[in-house]
């Protein structure tokens, strides 16, 4: 099997089944063992120095009044330990403990242990869904955890709507006519920085629709041979990006809608020179151009990176 990007992987034990137990929900409050990962303005706090880690925090370490089922969200076991994520409102955080801070997680998880990293992303992203459905999206009404904190259930008696933890499909393709890949970058990027193209699936559209829309869409290439490489969960806020790769046939770029400054054409050359700078290797983005770049059997691009493109990391 290939290797998983970063962020995904079985580096938690779910227990799905325990989230229905509200005997051992409140046992797993009670015990010493238990621990609460803080999420602030959409930051994971990490613990610092020259191997960061992701900050567990002891449940005595949260106000008592926020210590409860209704309040803490229930991500399952990190080895032999349960874990609980919470949310932090204020424009400010409260003082960390020594040693830690806030941080992006997509600044600090390719510095992070993998599994700490998985664990600091799910997190996030249920704590980002639970603050965007704090009302029922039928009624109106004010919304109840339940279940571990992973059903939001409307508390209008004549409503009773449950909403689930949701995730967007996008697709992230890498097109290439054998010899180059086809790039494009958005203004707000920094300077030199392409990427894949992608973009959010539509209602009523397969995933392979999705890829060939969102291409011409873009840069006005037709493709085939559309093949699924891997995916990446991305909880910023709530993606779940969907790698591919397909063969490009035609070669004229014509960027058909605004969502690109520019796209063009590279060679492996080109990306060895450093030119595009590529997506940082956190992303899948950089794995799909790895995926490319590495067929040529000459260089690995991870290497290259490493080694040559400071700026780029």
């Amino acid at each position: 099997m290939q290797r998983r990007n970063i962020l995904a992987g079985p580096y938690v034990d779910r227990a799905a089944h325990l989230r229905q137990d509200p005997a051992w929900f409140a046992a797993a409050l009670a015990d010493g063992r238990s621990r609460a990962i803080p999420v602030w303005n959409s930051r994971n706090l990490i613990v610092e120095g020259d191997a960061p880690r992701a900050a567990l925090l002891d449940l005595s370490a949260i106000p008592m009044e926020r210590r409860t089922a209704d309040e803490l969200i229930l991500l399952g076991r990190f080895g032999e330990t349960d874990v609980f994520t919470y949310d932090i409102s204020g424009a400010e955080p409260p003082p960390p403990e020594a040693g830690t801070r806030f941080e992006d997680l997509r600044l600090m998880a390719a510095l992070l242990p993998a599994e700490d990293a998985g664990l600091l992303a799910y997190a996030r992203g249920m704590v980002s869904w639970r603050s965007r459905h704090r009302f029922c999206g039928s009624c109106g009404a004010p919304t109840l955890a339940a279940k571990g904190g992973h059903v939001l259930v409307c508390t209008n008696a004549a409503c009773r709507h449950e909403q689930f933890p949701r995730i967007d499909p996008a697709i992230i393709v890498l097109v290439t006519d054998g010899e180059r890949a086809l790039l494009g970058r958005q203004a707000a990027w920094p300077v030199g920085r392409y990427s894949t193209i992608a973009g959010f699936v539509e209602v009523g559209e397969s995933l392979e629709d999705a890829v060939a829309r969102e291409v011409f869409e873009e840069t006005g290439i037709r493709v085939d041979r559309i093949e699924y490489h891997s995916s990446q969960p991305w909880p910023f806020p709530s993606s779940l990006m969907l790698g591919f790769t397909a063969r490009a046939l035609t070669t004229q770029i014509l960027r058909r809608d605004d969502e690109l400054e520019d796209a063009q054409w590279f060679t492996r050359e080109d990306v060895e020179s450093g030119r595009p700078i590529v997506p940082p290797n956190v992303s899948i983005s950089f794995r799909l151009i790895e995926h490319w770049f590495n067929a040529s059997g000459d260089r690995n691009l991870s290497e290259i990176q490493q080694s040559s493109w400071p700026a780029a990391r």
